[in-house]
């Protein structure tokens, strides 16, 4: 019997760039081919971008999707994922899988059953559901069913909806019934976060177990605006056999359904590949901000050296991402820097090879002061402390501006909890490549970094010394906020977990305290509002999935 191969595309498109998205399918299609694959399947919306969101409701960009999906130049069938224009003036456009033959004939197969409406997903704005499960009959010589994501999320319990039906099960019905499935397919754009990869495998199993028969995922890769999407498209037997493909690299993943032992990778040459590290997560940060940039035609970034383990991480962040010689440090010493901190700046950009500016804030500094001096005099002596984040951002922007680079914000998201941060000042940044990383977070990362590279590239000091915003005489994070492995654990508690202040009081931690950071938490919603995107790499981030108001009082403490 002659192998059975489906090439699955991983993928990393770009959001609206219909004929650059084309292109890359088509590079992906050829690899399949080669390859000796029977047929291609790309990922949910591949055509257009995952998530399109409200280019969707944009006339005529479906029909826009379809026409770039028939120019397609395929020598093996291919499914892909698309939006597709409503069926009636009363319904919304479709989420679909298209079929496309090596002669350009484009046949819709398909449309989305169950619409995510939770965390960062938002589909039933923009989608109108099917309710019929897809069998795509005779393509490249095999019966496949369809799926697209949240369809085949419901069988394994993973999803927090509770849907009508189960696409899985209808599935398993129409087998019951005499329809014969050589395998079932699901086209996915599944955003990343830190345990994502072990849920998507569940669901692939329990998928492939109740079918009886292999259930492959094709997932798309890299990131758009916050949203990380990690890859690793997978297969299941309903024996428990897997196959994953790597994660945060472009390429094709040839499955073939007889026998999973001669399942194998090719990695596409010309593709994305942000896998330069054994650290996933720093991976998947290192993936955002590329991809951010890369997709927002931006090559240099600016970032403001403190000496800090911040600014230390988010440079050996971007000095990875991007290239050391597209990144700027900038250390801005004020009256309140320390010696040490000036040197950690310096020996930091000197370690990762990045351009070094030094520009002292003084002059600038009294000129704010005398302006301001009748107000400073009388007035919250926040403002005082706040001068000077402002003036840094001031001249970050400044550079930013003049090299036509972009400002990175330095701040982690225990800092953006508790609103220790400044608006205009060290907030100023077009992303912010730590935001959904607590403090405690970014010391590992920054100790695993420099395990990796063999060498303290990030220096010792900047890790070992009390963290501290250099804002005001002898400062220290601390005397503002508890130590930091008590707050991370109660906004991890409150934020993922979604405990009360009850509820975490009850593990121990001191009720006064855990009511002071809740507290702060909601005080400064405000400032999150105005935050730069961030790569979402926990379950829960500031941004689409924290949609909570400003002007707001909450009595109860609780989510």
């Amino acid at each position: 019997m002659m192998a059975r191969r489906i090439a699955l595309l991983q993928v990393d498109p770009t959001v609206g760039d219909l004929d650059g998205n084309r292109t890359r399918l088509e590079a992906l299609c050829a690899i399949a081919d080669k390859a000796g694959a029977d047929v291609a399947v790309a990922t949910e919306l591949a055509i257009s971008g995952y998530p399109p969101r409200d280019l969707l409701l944009s006339e005529g960009f479906a029909e826009r999707c379809l026409a770039a999906c028939s120019g397609i130049d395929t020598a093996l069938p291919l499914l892909v994922g698309a939006p597709l224009p409503p069926k009636t003036e009363r319904e919304k456009a479709g989420n679909g899988i298209l079929r496309v033959l090596p002669e350009g004939d484009v046949r819709e197969l398909t449309r989305k059953q169950l619409l995510p409406t939770y965390e960062v997903f938002d589909e039933a704005r923009y989608f109108t559901p099917d309710s019929r499960p897809g069998i795509g009959r005779d393509i490249g010589g095999l019966s496949l069913g369809l799926t697209i994501c949240e369809d085949a999320w419901q069988h394994s319990g993973e999803t927090p909806s509770d849907y009508d039906s189960d696409p899985i099960l209808q599935l398993c019905a129409w087998q019951d019934q005499g329809e014969s499935l050589d395998a079932t397919v699901n086209l996915s754009a599944s955003p990343y976060h830190a345990s994502k990869p072990e849920q998507r495998a569940e669901v692939v199993k329990a998928a492939a177990a109740s079918l009886g028969h292999p259930f492959l995922l094709a997932n798309q890769v890299g990131g758009n605006d916050d949203l990380l999407f990690d890859g690793r498209s997978l297969a299941a037997w309903p024996d428990g056999t897997t196959i994953e493909a790597p994660a945060w690299q472009e390429g094709v993943l040839i499955i073939d359904l007889d026998q999973p032992s001669r399942s194998f990778w090719l990695p596409w040459d010309e593709g994305v590949d942000y896998a330069s590290s054994t650290n996933d997560l720093f991976n998947a940060i290192c993936a955002g901000l590329a991809d951010y940039c890369r997709k927002s035609n931006l090559t240099k970034v600016v970032i403001g050296l403190s000496g800090g383990i911040d600014s230390a991480l988010t440079a050996a962040v971007a000095s990875s991402a991007l290239g050391s010689e597209n990144v700027i440090g900038v250390s801005m010493p004020s009256r309140h820097s320390s010696d040490h901190s000036i040197r950690d700046a310096e020996s930091l950009a000197e370690s990762l090879g990045i351009e070094y500016q030094q520009r002292p804030l003084e002059d600038l500094h009294l000129a704010a002061e005398t302006t301001l001096e009748d107000e400073l005099e009388v007035g919250d002596p926040i403002a005082a402390e706040n001068l000077q984040a402002r003036l840094r951002g001031m001249i970050i922007m400044g550079i930013a501006n003049a090299r036509r680079a972009m400002a990175l914000a330095t701040g982690n998201k225990s800092e953006l909890a508790q609103g220790y941060c400044t608006l205009y000042g060290d907030m100023a940044g077009g992303y912010a490549p730590l935001g959904d990383l607590y403090k405690t977070e970014v010391y590992q990362l920054a100790e695993a970094f420099n395990q990796e590279a063999g060498t303290e590239l990030i220096p010792r000091n900047s890790i070992v010394k009390p963290p501290s915003a250099e804002l005001a005489p002898d400062q220290k994070d601390e005397d503002t906020l508890p130590p930091y492995s008590l707050l991370d654990e109660i906004l991890h508690s409150h934020i993922e977990q979604g405990m009360s202040s009850q509820q975490i009081a009850a593990k121990g931690i001191d009720e006064e305290v855990v009511d002071e950071v809740i507290s702060r938490l909601v005080r400064n919603e405000h400032k999150r509002w105005q935050m730069p995107p961030a790569p979402r790499v926990s379950s829960r981030a500031f941004g689409q999935g924290w949609r909570l108001p400003m002007a707001a009082r909450r009595n109860d403490q609780s989510m």
